[in-house]
């Protein structure tokens, strides 16, 4: 078998095709104060091939292009038009434990949201901890459930 293998090295035909990206969402924050930069920011998106949408919202300062692209591509694409831009620091601030937390609170942030830093989330270990005691209290596992349930009922 191994001068098999050996031959049929080289007859296979291999493809260099590149796979394509994933379909993703990238969202950047750049501050835009005019029509012009505007419309600057979004062209220069716009143009870039894997491209589907380009949203530009000035209010905001956030730009949100979707398609077949690497993020690091439409970051440097951006920063290319003079424009100060990073990638969008911030969440909703609904989705946060602790939104006052020190360095999860901005001023400059849109409103409703924050900055997504890790001390405004509770700590793994703790957070699962209160949950897994309530849980075992009635679970079929415990044998002790129904003497914990029945005390409180008069018989």
């Amino acid at each position: 078998m191994g001068a098999l293998d050996y031959i049929s090295n080289f007859c296979t035909v291999t493809s260099t095709r590149s796979k394509r990206k994933p379909m993703q969402t990238v969202e950047i924050k750049v501050k835009m104060d005019c029509d012009g930069c505007e419309r600057r920011v979004k062209n220069a998106v716009t143009s870039m091939k894997g491209v589907k949408t380009v949203e530009v919202n000035r209010k905001q300062s956030r730009v949100t292009v979707s398609g077949y692209v690497d993020p690091n591509k439409v970051l440097k694409r951006v920063k290319s038009t003079g424009k100060r831009a990073e990638f969008w620091p911030y969440i909703p601030q609904h989705l946060v434990y602790y939104p006052y937390v020190s360095g999860a609170y901005d001023k400059r942030a849109p409103s409703g949201f924050v900055r997504n830093v890790v001390q405004a989330f509770p700590a793994a270990s703790s957070s699962n901890a209160p949950e897994e005691n309530f849980v075992s209290f009635f679970s079929d596992d415990n044998v002790h459930a129904c003497s914990i349930i029945c005390l409180d009922y008069p018989r």
